[in-house]
């Protein structure tokens, strides 16, 4: 099918009997320079597994077909698997699950292992959900290309002390290395969205250390972000980090870090935060 005119997208849904689910995000990318831009930053290898979210109607799965090994697509339309099951999967080299990528991504790493690549143009209300379950799970494929709405991205790229610096900033910048490749307007897609959207690639981080324990980590950062007016110190305290009488232990440990307790979580650096988890868990 012609994957750049919405004419043709329309009237396919039309014969499939589908419609559109707004909280599914089901936005077709229908601008074929992005397309071909999105999977020349993935770089897929003959030899990959790639794992590609929400396939739609499967404008990027056609590009990417002929050049993995194997392409693992999530897609929780269930009328769209029907569609991909007639036309895509014949040619091979496709599996198609079924379901919310959130609960269904991490029994297929269990089937298959980690992907070499893995690529999405994502819904706007689960992003970064997806993302932070990725991250928090420490899953670092070489190379993952994501569409999100420019506030997302925008998130995954701010620095300290910036309105957008959050907890999802921190988690992000701390497991990738996250770069803002290329803007979208709307009519790069049928239907339009409401917002704009980025186009981010995710590689390994490793110019930052990656924590000793994550757990500890995971935890210091929502503790951290959870009330951005207070204090460091006041957060840490309340965080159930040392025992009650402990306090000097806390001290301590922001003093070895040359960290001024009167700051807030926001100031710090992300690689802050995990030489200060490390420290944290040395505690225990």
């Amino acid at each position: 099918m012609n994957y750049d005119s919405p004419l043709e997208i329309r009237g396919t849904l039309a014969r499939l009997g589908l419609s559109l689910h707004k909280r599914w995000g089901q936005n077709f990318l229908v601008n074929p320079q992005a397309r071909q831009r999105i999977v020349e930053l993935l770089g897929p290898d003959p030899e990959d597994t790639v794992w590609e979210v929400g396939p739609g109607l499967g404008c990027l799965t056609v590009l990417l077909l002929p050049k993995v090994r194997t392409l693992v697509a999530f897609e929780v339309d269930w009328g769209l698997v029907r569609f991909l099951e007639s036309e895509l999967v014949p040619q091979g080299g496709l599996v198609l699950v079924q379901g919310d990528v959130i609960k269904t991504w991490k029994g297929e790493l269990d089937r298959r292992g980690a992907p070499q690549r893995v690529v999405g143009n994502l819904p706007y209300a689960s992003a970064s959900a997806l993302i932070g379950d990725l991250a928090e799970a420490n899953l670092r494929p070489p190379r993952m290309v994501f569409t999100v709405q420019r506030e997302l991205a925008q998130r995954m790229t701010a620095s300290p002390g910036s309105k957008a610096y959050s907890s999802f900033s921190v988690l992000t910048q701390v497991t990738y290395r996250v770069e803002a490749c290329m803007e979208l307007k709307a009519g790069s897609f049928y239907p339009p969205p409401e917002v704009s959207s980025s186009v981010v690639r995710l590689t390994p981080q490793l110019e930052v250390p990656q924590p000793s324990e994550r757990s500890v980590f995971l935890r210091l950062v929502r503790v951290l972000f959870r009330s951005r007016r207070k204090t460091l110190w006041n957060n840490l305290l309340t965080g159930g980090f040392t025992a009650e009488g402990q306090e000097a232990l806390l001290r301590d440990v922001l003093d070895a870090e040359g960290i001024d307790p009167r700051l807030r979580g926001e100031a710090l650096e992300p690689g802050e935060f995990v030489r200060l988890a490390d420290r944290l868990a040395a505690l225990r």
